[in-house]
């Protein structure tokens, strides 16, 4: 069996790591399909909602996000896709 190195030791906890926070939400702020400016911070130039692994926001904020996208784009308040080739 091959001897670990000093790289091999640290490599080994990568996933220890604390989740680095791209957008931050404050508390008292709510999501909702007419705070456009919030929304458009995560959705991508391609009109995608932005992975909550991308992100950073909780299971709860993504799914409130997620919504609040949807009915924005239904009320042609945000892009629902991207600008075509």
């Amino acid at each position: 069996m091959r001897e670990m190195n000093h790289r091999d030791r640290e490599n080994r906890g990568y996933h220890n790591r604390k989740p680095v926070f791209k957008f931050k939400i404050p508390k008292n702020t709510t999501i909702d399909y007419k705070n456009v400016p919030l929304l458009q911070k995560f959705v991508n130039e391609r009109g995608k909602i932005v992975s909550q692994r991308v992100s950073g926001v909780t299971s709860k904020q993504q799914r409130q996000l997620c919504e609040a996208i949807k009915r924005a784009r239904y009320l042609a308040l945000l892009p629902t896709g991207g600008v075509k080739r």
